[in-house]
């Protein structure tokens, strides 16, 4: 059975490893307009202008790209303790740490495919210097006057090589709700989508065809508007950022979506989910057939695959911590 819904309250964050760290930064900060809110040792924070904690991304020098970790934030330290004991009863305990600035203790496990995930509830509310104050008391930080200005971090992607016992993790034990998937003709679930909020999804799992275990498939920030999808595509192109696929239309979530590289090679997704919202408290679970999938996106652009090797930049490698 799945927990009471609301105990996770959102995506907090994520690290992402880089063997690039300094064309990472500049990425993330000239490209998609993220500020810099602190350094230790080899890892940069970063955040989003509209996000009210102290960051949204951490940047870690690394020997290969990838995902360390992503962070979700719960709703009450009484919320945080229940998903914890469920977690240790179902065998997946972790460790308690305090290893992140802005932020009290974190409770760190793994799903079953071996991605970091950690659990927090003490957080510190971002405060802007005089130099980023907003223009209303209401937001965060004054939005970006350069690059894409994303606003925030929207969802994870990860690759997985059983999608179904990996998404199972995050309903059952984390209490999130599936709203599409992808089932196969053989009867497999190729991918699930899954939300902790309003948004029709926080993480996605997609299976991954080379069988590894823990890597990423790609992480999101949204934009205000879909203009700004299009804006981004420009400025890749004026800046010598890697375009993968897009400006297009997600069929499942309809999401309008810019997918690109970032130098130290992690694909990161420029999407704008327009209204979607799942409102609905007994929403359905909608599944996408393998013939369905076929005909690629809303508009018929074929579909990416989960690895490349047509000589495109390189997924990440499997995640080394």
């Amino acid at each position: 059975m799945a927990p009471p819904l609301g105990d996770i309250a959102h995506l907090g964050h994520v690290e992402l490893l880089t063997p690039d760290l300094d064309g990472s930064l500049r990425f993330f900060t000239d490209y998609l307009g993220l500020t810099v809110n602190g350094r230790h040792g080899d890892s940069v924070y970063l955040r989003t202008w509209d996000d009210y904690e102290h960051h949204s991304l951490v940047l870690t020098a690394h020997e290969t790209s990838g995902l360390r970790r992503t962070a979700l934030r719960a709703s009450s330290e009484e919320a945080l303790r229940r998903r914890v004991g469920e977690l240790e009863t179902a065998g997946h305990a972790g460790r308690w740490t305090e290893d992140e600035p802005g932020l009290g203790p974190l409770y760190v496990t793994s799903d079953p495919d071996g991605h970091e995930v950690a659990l927090y509830w003490e957080s510190e509310w971002y405060r802007a210097p005089d130099g980023l104050r907003p223009g209303l008391k209401n937001q965060p930080q004054a939005k970006p006057g350069h690059g894409v200005g994303v606003r925030r971090l929207d969802h994870v992607n990860y690759l997985a090589a059983d999608v179904a016992a990996n998404a199972d993790f995050h309903h059952r034990l984390l209490g999130a709700r599936p709203t599409e998937q992808i089932r196969l003709d053989t009867g497999r679930i190729a991918a699930k989508w899954l939300t902790f909020t309003d948004k029709s999804y926080d993480v996605v799992y997609t299976e991954d065809r080379t069988g590894s275990r823990g890597r990423l498939h790609h992480i999101a920030f949204a934009t205000d508007t879909r203009e700004d999808i299009l804006r981004a595509a420009d400025l890749a192109l004026d800046t010598g950022v890697f375009i993968e696929t897009g400006p297009h239309k997600h069929a499942i979530q309809q999401t309008f979506f810019l997918y690109v590289y970032e130098p130290g090679g992690n694909r990161v997704e420029l999407c704008n989910p327009l209204t979607r919202l799942v409102l609905a408290p007994d929403w359905p679970l909608i599944t996408w057939t393998e013939a369905e999938r076929a005909k690629g996106q809303a508009w018929g652009l074929k579909t990416i695959e989960s690895f490349h090797t047509h000589g495109t930049p390189p997924l990440d490698q499997a995640q080394d911590t």
